[in-house]
């Protein structure tokens, strides 16, 4: 993708990426650096969140650029599981210096099929209104959901990521309607950043590694570290 590209959005690029884990321009491919880099300068000129929906055979892909925050995942995954919304892929790419952002790619179907063009304004703008504090993500969740269901079968782990260098917590359970949202909930009363996921679902089980920060934007203690992952399980098991 670079070879394509002029020296001066080359240079840019390079800086762009500077703000972001020191794995970042050599474990993502070129053409999402790209497509952050143009996200972010989408960002900058209309200065509102960046949410695109478009279909791909027989899913729909959600791009999402904005500044990151502690209940971001939450509200946004919370407006997913509101529309019934699966989940197939996620990836998560956020910045570790200012301006924070982060960028959100999701692969998404419903009733196995991809969003119809209603449904994917409908989730546009729930998105929005949920950022802008209109949108009460509980209450229609409520509608669907019983929001005190617990998890079945989980186990955390936290650890210091010898290669990435970033805290991160290792997060398994059964597949459940409403699981991401649950999981990122958990996050945000914990009051942590999310700045880089890996998924992997198989035979009914969700594994999620979480590359965080905590409060303030800082680094985790390997002590405090091992009371989040323990909070977040009881919080997910319902203990």
């Amino acid at each position: 993708m670079t070879t394509g590209l002029q020296q001066s959005t080359i240079k840019v690029l390079k800086q762009f990426n500077k703000s972001f884990p020191q794995f970042y321009d050599q474990f993502v491919s070129n053409e999402i650096q790209f497509q952050n880099l143009q996200l972010a300068h989408q960002l900058y000129k209309t200065k509102r969140a960046v949410i695109e929906i478009q279909p791909e055979k027989t899913k729909s892909i959600i791009n999402f650029a904005y500044r990151n925050q502690s209940f971001l995942l939450s509200d946004i995954f919370g407006v997913l599981a509101a529309y019934g919304l699966t989940i197939h892929n996620l990836n998560i790419y956020g910045q570790i210096k200012s301006p924070m952002l982060v960028f959100i790619k999701l692969t998404v179907s419903r009733g196995g099929k991809t969003l119809t063009q209603k449904t994917a304004d409908n989730v546009n703008r729930a998105i929005r209104e949920a950022l802008a504090g209109t949108f009460e993500v509980e209450e229609m969740l409520a509608v669907e959901f019983n929001l005190n269901f617990t998890l079945q079968n989980v186990e955390t782990e936290f650890y210091i990521d010898p290669v990435f260098h970033l805290p991160a917590l290792l997060l398994e359970a059964q597949n459940e309607p409403g699981l991401f949202y649950k999981v990122m909930y958990a996050i945000w009363q914990e009051d942590l950043l999310i700045v880089n996921a890996n998924l992997l679902m198989w035979r009914g089980r969700t594994r999620l590694i979480l590359y965080l920060l905590g409060p303030n934007e800082s680094l985790i203690p390997e002590y405090l570290g091992n009371r989040i992952a323990d909070s977040v399980k009881h919080r997910l098991s319902g203990q």
